[in-house]
C-alpha cells in the first residue's frame, strides 16, 4: 500500500548499517513509522532528520517486516531554528512531547496543525516563546486536560494544590502569568521559572 502524505519527523534511530527508523506525526493527526532504507547515507542523511517536514509515501510489501518510508524534505525549513540555540532546544522539546504524547494508532484531532503553526512562529517571530508557552497548554487541552485559563483573567494567583485559580494568593499559590499570553507586558526569564514552568510542572 503507498499513502503520500505531508508529516513532521519527531523520532529516529539507527538500525543495522545505513539504515533508520523513524516515526512521523501526519498530517492526518496520525503516526506512521518504518525504516527508510539507506537513510544513513550521504545521500539521504539531510532529509531524514527530526524536526524535518517531509513529504513521503509508505510501501510495506511483506507483513512480515515494517513498512519502507521514502519521502522529500518540505517546507518550512528550519535553518533558522537550528541557527539558534533557544529555538533549537524549543524544537527538540516539542518533539519529545509528540513523542510522549500520542502512539501508533491514536489520532488526536488538530494535533499536527498545532504543532506545524507553532514550528512556524518560532522558526519566524522574536517572542515565540509566549507562543510555546501558550502551546503548552493547548496541548493540555488536546490531549484531555481541561484548564482553561483565559475565561479567569481577573483570577491573579494559581493554587498547585487544589489546582484553581483564585483572587487572593495563600501558601499554596503562584502568580499565573496571564500578561505573557495577552501580550501587555514583558517577562524575565527568573520570572516565567518561577510561575509558568513552576505551573506546568
Amino acid at each position: 500500500m503507498t499513502d503520500k502524505l505531508k508529516g513532521l519527523i519527531f523520532y529516529s534511530k539507527n538500525i543495522k548499517d545505513n539504515d533508520l527508523f523513524i516515526k512521523i506525526l501526519s498530517s492526518k493527526d496520525e503516526v506512521n513509522q518504518g525504516i527508510v532504507y539507506g537513510g544513513n547515507s550521504s545521500k539521504k542523511k539531510l532529509i531524514y532528520q527530526k524536526g524535518y517536514f517531509i513529504d513521503y509515501s509508505i510501501k510495506k510489501k511483506n507483513e512480515n517486516f515494517p513498512p519502507a518510508i521514502s519521502a522529500d524534505i518540505s517546507r518550512p525549513y528550519l535553518s533558522k531554528i537550528i541557527d539558534d540555540k533557544y529555538k533549537l532546544h524549543a524544537l527538540l522539546s516539542v518533539l519529545s512531547l509528540i513523542n510522549i504524547s500520542i502512539v501508533e494508532g491514536q489520532i488526536i484531532k488538530g494535533f499536527y496543525n498545532s504543532v506545524y503553526k507553532l514550528i512556524v512562529i518560532i522558526i519566524n517571530e522574536n517572542r515565540w516563546i509566549i507562543y510555546y508557552c501558550e502551546w503548552l497548554f493547548n496541548l493540555l487541552q488536546l490531549i484531555g486536560y481541561q484548564i482553561d485559563y483565559k475565561k479567569y483573567l481577573e483570577s491573579k494567583y494559581y493554587d498547585l494544590v487544589n489546582q484553581n485559580f483564585l483572587y487572593e494568593p495563600n501558601a499554596n499559590t503562584i502568580e499565573f502569568p496571564h500578561n505573557l499570553f495577552n501580550n501587555r507586558k514583558k517577562i524575565s526569564y527568573k520570572n516565567l521559572v518561577n510561575s509558568y514552568f513552576l505551573y506546568m510542572e
